[in-house]
C-alpha cells in the first residue's frame, strides 16, 4: 500500500521508512508560508496515521507562520496610523493648515454677517463672491500696498507648499521654517516692490500703439525678472543664515537657467497682465500664475542648499570612517 496520494512522492515508491518522509517535510518546510489548509488536510488524509504523525506540526508551524506575517503586517498598519495622527510635527502642521483654512473660508463666506439675516444659502453662496471683491477693492483704494504685501505673501507661502510637496515630501510633512521664509520674502518684498515696480513700468511706457505691450514684456522678462530672481535668492540666503560666498554661487548658478525657464512662462501670461488687465489688478493676477512660478522659484532656490547640507553632514562621517583604520592598525602593531 502506497504512502502517498499526493505529487509529494510518486505513487510507484514505497514509503521506506519516517527518515525519508522528514526529509522530505524538510525539504517542503520553506514553502509552507503559501501552504493552504486543504493542502495540509489532503497530507494528512493521504499518509497513515502511525508513519507520518509528524505532518501534524508541520500543519501548525504553517499556521504559526501564517498568524505571524498576518499580525506583523496589523502592527506595522497600526504604528503607520499612530505615527499618523501621533507625530507632533503632523498634528501641529494639520492644526496650521485646518486653522489657516477655517479662517479663510469663514472670512469668504461672511462677507455678509451684518445683513445677511432671512437669506437663504443659495442667497448667501451668491452675492459672497462679489461682495468680497467689492471689499478687496476697497482695500486697493484704503491702503494698495499693504493689501498686496498680504495676497504676496500667502502666494508664496501655499507656493512653498506646493514645492516641498512637488519635492516628494507627504502633505502634512512640510518644513515649516522653510515656508515661513518664502512668505515673509513675498510679504515684504514681493508685494511692496511690484505695486511700485508696475507703477514705473506704466510710467516708462505712457504710450497706447501696438507695441506697448511687447515692449514691456521684453522689459518684464528681462531687467525685472533678473531684479527679482536675484532679490529673492539673496534674501533667502540670507534668512537661511548662509555664508555670502555660497549665496553668490548659487546666484551665479541658477541666475541664467532661471531666467529662461521663466521666458517659458511669464510671456504667455504677460500678455493678458500689461494688454487686459487694469494696473491696479495686475498683481492679483500675477499672484496667481505666481503659484507656478514660485513652486519653481523655491525648488531651485533650497535644492542646492539641501544638498550642501547633505555633503556636510556626510563629510564628518567619512572623516571618522577614515580614522577608523588607523586606530585598528596601531592596536593591532601594540599587540604584536
Amino acid at each position: 500500500m502506497n504512502c502517498f496520494s499526493s505529487k509529494i512522492i510518486p505513487p510507484s515508491s514505497p514509503c521506506k521508512s519516517t527518515q525519508e518522509i522528514k526529509k522530505l517535510s524538510i525539504i517542503y518546510l520553506p514553502s509552507t508560508s503559501q501552504f493552504s489548509n486543504k493542502h495540509t488536510q489532503l497530507l494528512s488524509h493521504s499518509i497513515p496515521s502511525r508513519r507520518c504523525k509528524f505532518f501534524v506540526p508541520i500543519r501548525a508551524i504553517t499556521e504559526d507562520r501564517e498568524t505571524s506575517i498576518t499580525n506583523e503586517e496589523d502592527d506595522d498598519e497600526g504604528k503607520e496610523k499612530l505615527s499618523i495622527f501621533a507625530s507632533p510635527d503632523r498634528l501641529l502642521n494639520a492644526s496650521i493648515v485646518l486653522g489657516a483654512g477655517t479662517i479663510a473660508i469663514t472670512k469668504l463666506l461672511t462677507i455678509d454677517h451684518d445683513y445677511w439675516q432671512g437669506w437663504t444659502l443659495y442667497e448667501v453662496l451668491k452675492y459672497a463672491p462679489e461682495h468680497n471683491w467689492i471689499a478687496y477693492e476697497e482695500a486697493l483704494k484704503n491702503n494698495p500696498v499693504l493689501a498686496k504685501m498680504i495676497i504676496s505673501g500667502i502666494v508664496y507661502s501655499v507656493g512653498d507648499w506646493i514645492a516641498q510637496c512637488y519635492e516628494g515630501r507627504p502633505l502634512l510633512e512640510f518644513d515649516r521654517t522653510r515656508m515661513v521664509r518664502s512668505g515673509v520674502v513675498g510679504f515684504l518684498l514681493h508685494g511692496s516692490l511690484s505695486h511700485y515696480y508696475y507703477q514705473f513700468c506704466e510710467s516708462l511706457f505712457p504710450f497706447n500703439d501696438w507695441w506697448v505691450v511687447p515692449a514691456k514684456v521684453v522689459f518684464d522678462q528681462t531687467i525685472w525678472a533678473a531684479v527679482w530672481n536675484s532679490i529673492y535668492f539673496v534674501v533667502l540666503g540670507l534668512l537661511r543664515l548662509e555664508s555670502p560666498s555660497n549665496i553668490l554661487n548659487e546666484l551665479k548658478s541658477t541666475f541664467l537657467p532661471l531666467l529662461t525657464a521663466g521666458w517659458k512662462l511669464w510671456p504667455f501670461a504677460h500678455l493678458v497682465t500689461y494688454g487686459v488687465i487694469p494696473v491696479e489688478q495686475r498683481l492679483l493676477w500675477v499672484d496667481c500664475v505666481e503659484l507656478v512660478w514660485v513652486t519653481i522659484l523655491s525648488t531651485y532656490s533650497n535644492e542646492k542648499s539641501e544638498v550642501r547640507s547633505s555633503e556636510e553632514m556626510v563629510e564628518p562621517e567619512s572623516n571618522s570612517s577614515n580614522k577608523l583604520p588607523k586606530v585598528i592598525t596601531q592596536t593591532i602593531y601594540l599587540f604584536r
